[in-house]
């Protein structure tokens, strides 16, 4: 990208959210500090309305606007493929929410580019796992829950626990939402609970607005996640695998708190770090006649127990 470009690039940008950070700017295009802020004056020297604030970012003159923008053929493939995604990933408020958006950008695209998405668009798919059944019904509230979250407001919500089998309610101050393993997480602050919980989106049966806002500074979802993963109590566990069955977990490790390995001619060593060794031990033993515990000594005893316990079971 030529100097021009990423001047153009700079001032879309800058369009998009009300302040914008010189160091968003500068790790988008990669670049220094330095160059930043002479790419900024030199949209100021064409005449461009910005207004700059030490220590807290850029942003445009209140109703200054560029003409529609033009997408490149790159941009448009984009937009089908996240549209494939979101099909398949969301619920059905976010999915009609996001063709209603597709209709209003394919409106000022070029014949060219409009062509090119009709081609793509009967060309990329995403699969569900045929072995995970999809649950019978899809719980449509994310659009609620976006809503929410920057509005500040107060959810109820309808829950069931897996841990006890048992459904309740209860009222929410919701944070904000992830994807992990085909899941959609919702974390949020419970009354019922005085404290920060993780839900399962699946498991909501019911959600609900309600008149009350909440005023509680709550960590953003990164801020929170991090916490999470600082105050989470891990264990090391090192396992020696037989190089040959090694392509058999080569994506299973990183689902089971993989962290490094290193290879011998034989034998390849795995480190993972685990909140519960009996889910680790579980695993394991599916490949317990390919591999080894090298640490810790509790998951061998434990895998001895266990072994031990299945023995009794088939002599019966």
């Amino acid at each position: 990208m030529n100097r021009i470009e990423r001047i153009s690039a700079i001032l879309i940008q800058l369009q998009s959210k009300p302040v914008v950070r010189a160091e968003d700017i500068a790790k988008r295009f990669q670049i220094s500090l330095r160059t930043v802020y002479r790419d900024i004056r030199a949209l100021e020297a064409t005449g461009v309305p910005i207004i700059g604030e030490a220590g807290v970012g850029y942003s445009l003159v209140e109703g200054y606007k560029l003409p529609p923008v033009q997408f490149t053929l790159s941009e448009a493939s984009a937009f089908i493929t996240a549209e494939k995604l979101i099909e398949r990933l969301t619920d059905k408020s976010l999915n009609e929410s996001y063709q209603s958006a597709m209709f209003k950008v394919k409106s000022v695209m070029r014949n060219a580019e409009k062509k090119h998405l009709e081609t793509l668009e009967e060309n990329i798919a995403v699969i569900q796992n045929p072995f995970v059944p999809e649950p019978d019904k899809k719980p449509d509230f994310m659009h609620l829950i976006i809503a929410a979250i920057a509005n500040k407001q107060v959810l109820k919500l309808t829950y069931f626990a897996n841990y006890n089998q048992a459904e309740t309610s209860r009222e929410i101050e919701p944070i904000g939402m992830f994807f992990q393993l085909g899941k959609w997480h919702l974390i949020a602050y419970c009354h019922l609970r005085n404290d920060y919980r993780n839900f399962r989106m699946d498991r909501v049966s019911a959600l609900q607005e309600s008149t009350k806002k909440y005023s509680k500074i709550h960590p953003t979802l990164k801020k929170f996640l991090k916490q999470i993963a600082q105050k989470e109590n891990l264990n090391e566990v090192v396992l020696k695998f037989e190089n040959k069955a090694v392509k058999f977990i080569d994506e299973q490790k990183y689902y089971n708190g993989f962290v490094s390995q290193k290879a011998t001619q034989n034998h390849t060593e795995m480190t993972f770090l685990v909140s519960h060794l009996e889910g680790m031990l579980r695993w394991y033993v599916m490949y317990a006649d390919y591999a080894e515990i090298i640490s810790p000594p509790e998951l061998k005893t434990a895998a001895v127990d266990y072994v031990k316990k299945i023995h009794s079971k088939l002599k019966k």
